[in-house]
């Protein structure tokens, strides 16, 4: 029997990204960035959606030819159906169901927040079910508690802002250019963390805010540039390793509250901030405190990528779930 091949396609926000996998590994998975968003401090869902329709064909190509595929070897398509920019979910949306139309194959649609969980499978070592994964990206922040590739559901999530929204504006206010929280972390790595203490957002159960927090950000910073007019310059690494330490501790913290609920030790993270040097740092710490085993994927498999849409469309084509052509992507959308 020949090894299913699927091709995945991810286009949620501003990367245009196509893998392919077969049997539950990777084959390729190419990755296209678009910089036109640099100038205007953040995402333009406009350009977002017309840079998407310029890089699909080329990226999707790419994907194959690194893979050793023709389009007449894959056993189905599958793509991001939600949450996303729409605009930048109709192109991959369009465009996979016009390509599984076309072959006769099935079509897979994957929700993104769930991919990110399970890019925790690409490579060894795999976690153990059940297991809880800390996703935190720009748009979200998640407590997930895992019992099967199939079977997730949120424990704890963001009443406002998510984590990665927390960076970005902070490093908006520090006067960075954007995207400002890989900044935000390379600046740290040079700071003391403890110089500035920020507040811990006292929030009940396992849900999370950063709303009060960036608030608190920009009075310190508007209060101490009244004194001293170039406070942030002199103080800059001090200012961003203070920065990600709270938001750090106030993820980890209520993934150790979690766990104890929970009794789980299986540990994972992902998303594009699981990519930030601090929490990776600081989750081994926290590991070695509370005998936890933790997974953490490789910089490639934390930000948007495709990669780990086919994962999670593998395990969804094992287990026969696969999607309409008519069907509808959502910008918002609880896991499917």
């Amino acid at each position: 029997m020949k090894p299913v091949h699927i091709l995945a396609i991810e286009s949620s926000c501003d990367e245009t990204s196509a893998a392919v996998i077969a049997e539950g590994r990777i084959l390729s998975n190419i990755i296209a960035n678009q910089t036109v968003h640099e100038q205007y401090g953040g995402v333009v869902p406009e350009l977002a959606s017309r840079a998407h329709q310029e890089n699909i064909v080329p990226v999707v190509d790419l994907a194959l030819k690194k893979a050793g595929m023709t389009p007449a070897e894959l056993q189905a398509i599958a793509f991001t159906q939600s949450p996303g920019l729409i605009g930048s979910l109709l192109v991959g949306s369009c465009f996979a169901k016009s390509m599984a139309l076309a072959l006769n194959v099935p079509l897979i649609g994957v929700h993104h927040m769930q991919a990110h969980v399970l890019a925790n499978f690409i490579d060894d070592p795999k976690p153990s079910f059940p297991f809880l994964c800390l996703t935190v990206s720009g748009g979200h922040t998640q407590i997930v508690l895992c019992e099967s590739p199939l079977q997730m559901r949120v424990i704890g999530e963001t009443l406002d802002d998510a984590a990665g929204e927390a960076f970005d504006k902070s490093a908006k206010l520090l006067g960075l250019p954007y995207p400002g929280g890989p900044l935000i972390d390379k600046y740290a790595k040079e700071g003391d963390p403890g110089r500035f203490r920020f507040p811990e957002p006292q929030i009940p159960h396992l849900d999370f805010s950063f709303s009060g927090l960036k608030t608190a950000i920009l009075y310190f910073l508007q209060e101490n540039k009244a004194r001293q007019a170039d406070f942030v310059e002199r103080n800059l690494t001090d200012i961003c390793a203070s920065i990600q330490h709270r938001i750090v501790t106030i993820l980890l913290n209520k993934l150790v509250k979690a766990s104890k609920e929970t009794g789980i030790r299986e540990i994972c993270i992902a998303g594009g901030v699981s990519a930030n040097s601090g929490l990776r740092n600081a989750l081994q710490t926290y590991s070695e405190q509370h005998q936890w085993n933790i997974y953490i994927p490789k910089f490639e498999y934390c930000t948007d990528n495709a990669a780990m849409i086919a994962m999670m469309a593998h395990y969804k084509y094992l287990a026969g779930e696969f999607s309409p052509l008519d069907a509808i992507p959502s910008a918002r959308a609880q896991f499917i």
